[in-house]
Order: structure tokens, then sequence, then C-alpha cells
């Protein structure tokens, strides 16, 4: 099987400064690939980039089987996206909503009438298939977003934070959905700041930061290669005031707002003096296994990004 998306050695710049700086990107079909980062990642510019929006300064893209841009709408022919904003229209039922999106893609009647219902069980919609998009929930919305974006039938599915905003019952929704286009085989490349959306769902993950590639690998091998097997989290009054104390029985702490993260691959003296100090320094902690949170905070930084 082909590889779905390839980007080589991808530059481009605004103002004179690098928002993409020699990014290389291979997915593997049949598989959900996660692109992460901070705000200011260069993460949008490199989907726009993928689809062939825009063109970079310098580098190859491949989607597909087709060099972009020049062969942009011919390979988006078989792609989905599903955007970061709905942009569903106000105006049409869920059901013409579908309908209007399949003959974008020229698609005859017939074949957008027969892929309609699949699609709304797909969604969970197929009560609201004649109601109004005003009348829909935000997670029905965002549903319905998804299912437009596979109209198609495609191949390669682009989804740029699909479930921000949702409530924890239409995420799990989305996933389950997610995970049934995976089982089809389709290949997904996702966006997300849940980085429990991307542990659950990616098999690989590249994480960017000022447009390069920093790290790339399945979630539990970047979790084993950049962080501690264990994090005990420290807070209340005097949790800041403990760090020395707490850096004698860890490998590595460090304090966001009034808590501090302490991380170990031996817990157990860490945890004996917590609870010889807890009472007296006023603090309370507790202890979990690391997860891809503490990688992308290591690799990126805690500094909030504008």
């Amino acid at each position: 099987m082909s590889v779905p998306l390839e980007l080589t050695g991808l530059l481009k710049c605004y103002a004179g400064q690098a928002v993409v700086d020699g990014l290389d990107l291979r997915l593997a079909p049949g598989r959900c690939h996660g692109l992460l980062g901070p705000n200011g990642a260069g993460k949008t510019t490199t989907l726009r980039l993928a689809l062939g929006l825009i063109a970079p300064d310098a580098g190859q893209v491949r989607l597909l089987g087709h060099d972009l841009p020049d062969a942009a709408a011919t390979a988006r022919a078989r792609v989905g996206v599903v955007p970061q904003n709905d942009s569903l229209d106000p105006d049409f039922t869920v059901r013409e909503n579908l309908r209007v999106y399949g003959r974008y893609f020229g698609l005859p009647r017939a074949f957008i009438d027969a892929r309609i219902p699949d699609l709304l069980a797909f969604a969970g919609l197929e009560s609201k298939a004649d109601a109004p998009i005003a009348s829909l929930s935000g997670g029905m919305k965002r549903r319905l977003t998804l299912a437009r974006a596979l109209i198609n039938d495609p191949e390669l599915i682009f989804l740029d934070e699909p479930t921000t905003g949702l409530d924890p019952q239409a995420r799990h929704l989305i996933w389950q959905g997610l995970r049934r286009l995976l089982a089809q085989g389709k290949t997904l490349l996702l966006t997300t700041h849940f980085m429990d959306e991307a542990e659950r769902l990616c098999d690989v993950i590249t994480v960017i930061d000022h447009g390069r590639r920093i790290a790339e690998d399945s979630p539990r091998a970047l979790i084993a290669a950049h962080v501690e097997a264990q994090v005990v989290e420290v807070f209340g009054e005097g949790a800041l005031a403990w760090k020395p104390e707490a850096q004698r029985h860890c490998q590595r702490c460090e304090a966001a707002g009034e808590t501090l993260f302490c991380y170990t691959d031996t817990p157990q003296p860490l945890l004996a003096a917590l609870e010889v100090a807890a009472a007296d320094a006023g603090l309370r902690y507790l202890q979990r296994p690391a997860n891809l949170e503490d990688v992308f905070l290591k690799l990126t930084g805690r500094d909030l990004r504008d």
C-alpha cells in the first residue's frame, strides 16, 4: 500500500520567519498519526501545506501519490477534512448539509443519497436527518462535521482538533467513530491539545515546535524515552516551600503554579517523606504513572504560548 502523505524538507516562511522549518513527516496507511505542538508551533501551516492550500518555499509534499500543489485538486478528492470550527450551513437540514457537501466533490446524486443513511448512523443522527442545524447541540454538530468529511469515502482524513469544546460523552462518541474508521483501513492525521486523546487514538505521534520535528514515536515509547516512570504531584499552601526537600527524593522537580511535579523511577522515598511532612507543611499529594502530557511539557516547556 502506498504512503498516504509524505512531507520532505518542508519550509514555509512568513515575513522572513520560518513557520515550518525543514519538516519531514511520513504517514503509514491505516494508522492514526498525531501531530502535536503548542500554539504557534506550525501545525496549521503544516496541514495547509499538506492539503496543497498553500505552496512551500522549499521541500516536497506528496499526497496520495500526487505531487502538490500541482495536483492538489486531484489528491483532495480522496481526502476528508474535519476543520477546527464547524462550517455547517445553517440554512439547510442535516441531510441537506451532507447532500450539498457531496456535490462539491462532483459526486453523483445517487451515490450521495446512498451514502447518507450510513453517515447518519455513523454520527448517531438518524433521528435528526431533517432537523435544522440550529436545533443541534454542539456535540451533534461536531459529529455531523465528521460525517460530512466522509461523504466522498476518503482514504485519508485530516482531523484538526476534532473534540475541542465537547463534553466527555461527546468526546467518547467521536473517539468511537474514529476507531471504526481505523478498523475500515482509513488513515487519520490528528491534531489535538488533549494529550489523553492522542495517547488513546494515535499509533505514532510527531511533536513539533518552532516548525521543526523534535520527537516522533508511539505514545508509550515517547513516555519511556523522555520522562521518568512515576509522577507525584504535590500541592497545598506549603508546596513551593517544600521543593528543596522534594528535590532530595526525586530525579526531577518542576513547579507550576502552586503545584510541584516530582518525576521519579522510585517513588517510595518521596512518598515516605511526604507522609511525614504532609500534616505539618500543609501538603496534599497524588501519585500517578507518567503520561503523554508530561512528555509534551518536558519537550515544549510550561510557558504559555499566545
